[in-house]
């Protein structure tokens, strides 16, 4: 019996495939909702970069002098972040920009534009979107984004090894990586992120006594804001429709039973806009 003869590129193949099997298996990880996810690289990691992003941020981008837009951004944020994790030190940085946004970063740092106050009008809809951008945080959806990227650069790698022929191996790589990289995978976050976000968002705001129910309210604000014109860059990356809607109003119920527990233990922020 013949044994086959491996070509040059098969043991090349093997050992890519064996890394990415390895890194699979190593970084399997489950959201706060019980999603399935991977997740590479360890916190402390993530929040290096979260921390380096937010300074370029803040060397790029004018940051508002206004001490009422400040003080009133900053309450709203300390009031929601010990209900959050304690143990960080959370950093906010309001942005002097028209752009309708604002983020959460590994690391503990929070950027908030001031356009974003013209669409949140009052301070539980502001609760709202911060509680939802740090959601991606303690959800470590970015730590699942650069993951999700990183594999996709080590599958593009693959498939230039693998150029020019069909063969069992070129199969097997191929499905592991889910059929290439087409597929949506480095878009900024999905739509179980999205969703999940939301729903944490709505503990958190309603933990620190933010009427949960205006969640909705600013949803629908976003919508007007981008009628006929194009709609704010939170939009672009969070896109609002009736099916979000929708999901924010079935997890109200226990949302409100959360704030109204928040509310009878003497949670009642007062953050004046």
């Amino acid at each position: 019996m013949m044994t086959p003869k491996l070509t040059s590129k098969q043991p090349t193949l093997i050992m890519i495939a064996l890394i990415l099997v390895t890194l699979l298996l190593n970084a399997c990880a489950t959201s706060p909702t019980g999603r399935r996810q991977i997740l590479l690289f360890p916190e402390s990691q993530m929040a290096q970069m979260g921390i380096a992003a937010y300074q370029q941020t803040k060397d790029n981008t004018p940051i508002s002098k206004d001490s009422h837009s400040n003080s009133y951004i900053n309450c709203i944020t300390n009031a929601i972040t010990p209900k959050v994790d304690a143990d960080t030190e959370w950093e906010v940085t309001v942005f002097d920009s028209e752009q309708v946004n604002a983020f959460a970063l590994p690391g503990g740092k929070i950027g908030v534009y001031t356009g974003l106050l013209e669409v949140a009008t009052n301070q539980d809809q502001l609760a709202a979107v911060i509680g939802h951008e740090i959601a991606h945080v303690t959800a470590r959806h970015g730590n699942a984004r650069v993951s999700a990227s990183t594999l996709t650069q080590a599958g593009l790698v693959a498939a230039q090894v693998l150029a020019g022929g069909v063969s069992q191996e070129k199969q097997q790589l191929l499905g592991l990586l889910g059929l290439g990289a087409q597929v949506g995978i480095l878009l900024p976050y999905g739509r179980g992120q999205e969703s999940e976000s939301d729903i944490l968002g709505l503990v958190y705001m309603a933990s620190a006594g933010f009427d949960p129910r205006e969640s909705v309210q600013l949803w629908k604000n976003m919508a007007a804001a981008s009628s006929g014109k194009a709609p704010p860059e939170l939009l672009s990356t969070h896109p609002s429709n009736a099916t979000r809607i929708a999901d924010l109003n079935k997890a109200m119920p226990d949302a409100m039973i959360i704030y109204n527990k928040a509310r009878s233990q003497g949670e009642k922020p007062n953050c004046k806009k």
